[in-house]
């Protein structure tokens, strides 16, 4: 009885849902159940920007816990493909900087803004063959997981406009074709957006 309950409530709820709100749903409770690839946005502030803002984006020397071996600029090239879809004028550091260093580059190219990011930490999972004969154990097999830190400031007054930490991790189902770097550019979409407020 109670089956048949739960399963009539659910058909009701799914006929009041559009497509896209179903779809939205599945993909977030199918992510926190780690099934799927899934992420989570903390942020100092909730401002919002302008859509003509310039930004400047830069990484940090900082190497990521977990995960030495990542490419040096990673954040940076994939904040700046989140962002060149938002935003009209973006310039990206073709190296990692220091946060003065950003701050006089970002001055230089005229950006109101400095999206400066730091990989801080990475785990990546064993997925393949070639991974699980090196590996020590079962505790290795599993997903990827990766934090980034970023630091918005206006390049004028060096303020902070806004610190973000972004935890993402891989999905059960999706394991096998991912790793630490692949998880970054959807959040970071998602952040862009939410700096217009969308």
């Amino acid at each position: 009885m109670r089956w048949m309950f739960l399963l009539v409530s659910v058909l009701i709820l799914a006929g009041c849902m559009k497509p896209s709100d179903m779809h939205k749903e599945a993909r977030y409770y199918l992510g926190d159940s780690g099934l799927m690839n899934h992420y989570e946005i903390h942020r100092s502030a909730s401002r919002k920007l302008q859509s003509d803002s310039q930004f400047y984006i830069a990484q940090g020397h900082f190497v990521p816990v977990g995960h030495p071996y990542a490419r040096p600029n990673v954040v940076a090239e994939e904040a700046f493909a989140a962002a060149v879809k938002v935003f009209p004028r973006v310039r990206r550091a073709e190296q990692p900087l220091g946060l003065e260093e950003a701050l006089t580059a970002a001055r230089l190219q005229r950006a109101h803004y400095l999206l400066y990011s730091r990989f801080a930490s990475a785990r990546e999972g064993v997925s393949t063959a070639e991974q699980w004969e090196s590996s020590e154990g079962w505790g290795d097999v599993g997903i990827d997981r990766a934090v980034l830190q970023l630091i918005l400031m206006e390049t004028s007054t060096e303020h902070v406009v806004d610190f973000v930490t972004i935890e993402t991790r891989g999905g059960f189902m999706q394991f096998y074709k991912a790793n630490a770097e692949d998880l970054l550019r959807p959040p970071l979409e998602d952040y862009t957006q939410r700096l217009l407020g969308r």
